[in-house]
């Protein structure tokens, strides 16, 4: 395909997507809806010469007219056990549309608010804080979102939530291809404590974009413990955003999983704008056939004594293509900072391909900083150690792949999340353990 057809098919596709209709909402969000419309119309899809996009082929999405939903499927509870989590908070969003349905807002405290977003819109507190994180001037995917989404989740934590809160978005299979757009916003307020599951699965195999936006505040000595988890269908178009303020000693500590998709894509932003914030990131990314898996973080120390880790980690099979991209920006000012990041890669096949760019951008002296990377195949010495002692050659690489992924795994604090993503990656790798 020559660069002007593949440009002609990426503005097709563009403008496909610009003829959705925006809900109607309060007026402060209608000024916002428009001002991301216009910033999507000028700002328009990134092509390869974006230098966050250059690893990332986006071609595949450029190939189908993504329509509005304007009718909803019916989905029943027995459709969607797979992913429940038990004795959650659960709010079920089907093709961007919340279901009452499939929810469950039981909520034992009275400090914990779980709603739908649409619901909250004439809330001055939503106002003050809603749109105002996502970068929807600079993201064109970001700016679709804001101003298309129909509804999303809305948290609000004040004390200790004991229970998960899980956040659940279905997307069905429809007769031509849907753009979706999920929407959450988490505040969590001084002191306060949670565990939440964001999570993203399909229903059918069917063809679909999902463009999702996620905000986070936590204000001080707030601790949020975030899993997002992205088992799209295979057929299916993922980019999801992320942005996060931590402020005075506040813990973020999230694990993100990407296993579905034809083409997926997690942007993190996390500030630390406080002193003594501290922000843990863990993520892996389990492909196959020709899905491409894309993480790309941004972290910006931007006041003193902050502290961050993160283990990200690649499995690619097939001819499968994943990337990662995470950026650390220790500000000038930001001193004492503690910072460390690892990258870790596991190529299973030799059309697979990982990319993989650990940065770091420091402007002051007073930091313990470190990073690095690798890529490699299974570990020839482990795999003949397992061999010897009886291990068929196909059981002994299935066992190091789902050792390599199951640190990543046992992180999230979810049991049966745990469990659920353990078996599903045991049919990925081919077999048992």
């Amino acid at each position: 395909m020559t660069t002007t057809q593949t440009q002609g098919t990426r503005e097709q596709c563009f403008e496909q997507l610009l003829l959705g209709k925006a809900v109607k909402s309060e007026s402060w969000l209608e000024q916002m809806r428009l001002d991301a419309l216009a910033r999507a119309q000028t700002l328009k899809f990134p092509s390869d010469r974006h230098d966050d996009w250059r690893f990332t082929d986006l071609s595949p999405l450029y190939l189908h007219d993504f329509h509005p939903v304007v009718t909803f499927a019916r989905v029943d509870l027995c459709d969607i056990q797979q992913f429940l989590v038990p004795d959650a908070t659960r709010l079920v969003f089907v093709d961007g549309s919340y279901e009452p349905s499939l929810s469950d807002l039981t909520q034992p405290e009275h400090t914990v608010t779980v709603a739908p977003l649409a619901d909250r819109f004439g809330d001055l507190f939503v106002e003050e804080n809603f749109g105002r994180l996502a970068p929807y001037k600079q993201d064109a995917f970001v700016a679709l979102n804001t101003n298309f989404f129909e509804d999303g989740a809305w948290i609000r934590v004040a004390g200790q939530a004991k229970a998960p809160i899980h956040i659940l978005h279905i997307a069905t299979k429809r007769e031509a291809p849907a753009a979706i757009y999920p929407r959450c916003m988490v505040v969590m307020e001084s002191g306060s404590r949670a565990t939440l599951v964001e999570e993203y699965a399909g229903l059918g195999n069917g063809i679909y974009f999902s463009n999702a936006v996620t905000e986070v505040i936590l204000e001080q000595h707030a601790r949020l413990r975030h899993v997002r988890v992205q088992r799209e269908d295979r057929n299916a178009f993922h980019i999801g955003h992320g942005s996060v303020v931590a402020g005075a000693h506040s813990v973020y500590d999230a694990t993100s999983i990407a296993l579905g998709a034809r083409v997926s894509r997690h942007g993190l932003h996390v500030t630390q704008r406080a002193e003594g914030a501290e922000i843990l990131l863990n993520g892996l990314a389990l492909i196959a056939g020709r899905q491409i898996a894309d993480t790309h973080t941004l972290v910006h120390h931007a006041a003193p004594g902050g502290k961050s880790e993160q283990l990200h980690k690649c499995i690619a099979d097939g001819a499968a293509h994943a990337i990662f991209s995470g950026r650390i920006i220790v500000h000038e000012g930001a001193v004492r900072t503690d910072s460390a990041q690892s990258s870790r890669n596991l190529l299973l096949s030799d059309k697979a391909r990982i990319d993989t760019q650990p940065q770091l951008e420091i402007f002051n002296d007073d930091v313990s900083c470190k990073h690095g990377a690798t890529v490699g195949q299974i570990d020839a010495d482990a795999l003949f150690f397992l061999r010897s002692r009886g291990f068929s050659a196909a059981h002994a690489r299935n066992l190091l792949t789902h050792a390599f992924a199951d640190e990543i795994i046992v992180k999230i604090p979810v049991p049966s999340l745990i469990d659920s993503l353990g078996r599903m990656i045991l049919e990925r790798i081919g077999g048992e353990v």
